[in-house]
Order: C-alpha cells, then structure tokens, then sequence
C-alpha cells in the first residue's frame, strides 16, 4: 500500500509525534530516516526489507558504508545518514562514561563496546582506559586476530596506561561467532593482564566479550 493511501495515524511521522518514539517499530524508524522508497516500494516496504537482510537494525547500522553501497535505494545521502546514526550514538555513550563512572551505568559500558566491536568480521582487542574515578578517558584498539598470550603483548597495553594516566581498564574482544562465553585463551589473558598492570598500580575491572547480539561480563561472572 502507498504511504498516502495509509490512516495518518498509521504514518512513521504523525506516529512519532502522537505516541513517541518508543511505539515506532525498527523499519518504522529507518523509513523516518530514509524518507523516499524506489520504484514500486514504498519507504515502509524499503525500510522492512532493509531490516530482514542485514538480520536487523543493529546489523544494518553496523555494516559499514562498503556494504551499503551495494544496496539499491541507498545512494550516497542516506547512506552517510545512517552512518551518522550510530556515530551520534557512539559519542552520546561516551559523553556519559566522561561524565559519570563506569559503575553507575554498566549497560552504558556494554552498549558503547557493542557499537565499537559488535559488528566486525575478524576479532579485536580493546582496551577502554579509565580515570581514578573510573571516567572514561579512551577507548584503544589494540590488536586483531586470535587471542591468545602471544597475539596480546602486556607490554603494549601497559604502555598506552602510562600514556593515559589511566587508573584502571576494562578489556573488551569480540566474538565473531556470536558466542559470549569466555574461552580458557580468554581466561588466561585476563589473569596476564591483571597481573601486569597491577605492577603499574592500574586496576583491571573487567574483560567484556562483545557480539553482535549481546555482551557477557567476566567480572560478573567472577573471572576477573
């Protein structure tokens, strides 16, 4: 059906503006974002069609612009709107975690890493630095591929601590796989880098596997 030929009330817009954002569904929110379908779709059947092949919004926004280059409908502006998207989100956590320490909020810490690491193909290795309030000072990149004592060198991270004045760190990889279970590589690097940067008076507050659906918290699991 045309968007036209839809109750108003029915329309992503007037939707929004009566009920709030919350009752909009995902592709009722991407359609508000892409504003015009294609030839013979609306913006609605666009924007649900979107949803389902990127295996949801999350997966859409994560994509990177490579990827929605190939998709018809998606030219140069609305690509780089979506991308601004989740920039915009990335940097709204992180105001929050300068602003207020990690523990008041560790759901903001979990979605700020999935945005970071959620969506990438091959595994990396970060380090989230902290303050003596336990502020966000930066988030690092630090090594990809498998992980394991050999692929993480303590040295480094100790290095980028010192560079930060950081107080503490929270480690954070993700899963590729979608499996948030720590494995017995995980496990021992952790214990690696606790012990290392304990030397340097630098706190390691937890390790967080990362995928794209969801994070696990070793600390909470009593692996830190």
């Amino acid at each position: 059906m045309p968007l036209k030929g839809m109750p108003a009330d029915s329309l992503p817009r007037e939707k929004l503006l009566q009920r709030g954002p919350a009752a909009l569904s995902d592709a009722e929110l991407l359609a508000l974002l892409l504003r015009t379908g294609t030839q013979g779709k609306n913006v609605l059947q666009l924007a649900q069609e979107l949803v389902d092949d990127f295996g949801g919004i999350a997966g859409l926004l994560h994509s990177g612009a490579e990827a929605l280059k190939h998709v018809k409908g998606l030219g140069p502006a609305k690509r780089a709107e979506l991308m601004a998207v989740v920039e915009l989100a990335r940097r709204a956590l992180a105001q929050e975690l300068k602003q207020k320490p990690v523990f008041d909020n560790p759901e903001s810490v979990k979605n700020y890493l999935q945005l970071h690491l959620g969506h990438k193909k091959h595994e990396v290795f970060a380090v989230v630095f902290l303050d003596s309030q336990h502020q966000l000072l930066a988030l690092e990149e630090m090594f990809r591929g498998t992980l394991s004592q050999t692929s993480v060198y303590p040295r480094e991270v100790a290095l980028r601590a010192l560079h930060h004045h950081a107080a503490a760190v929270i480690l954070a990889h993700n899963h590729p796989s979608g499996n948030t279970t720590p494995s017995n590589a995980d496990q021992s690097l952790t214990q690696t880098l606790k012990g290392a940067l304990q030397l340097l008076d630098v706190r390691v507050l937890d390790h967080i596997i990362v995928t794209a659906n969801g994070c696990r918290s070793m600390a909470e699991m009593g692996l830190v």
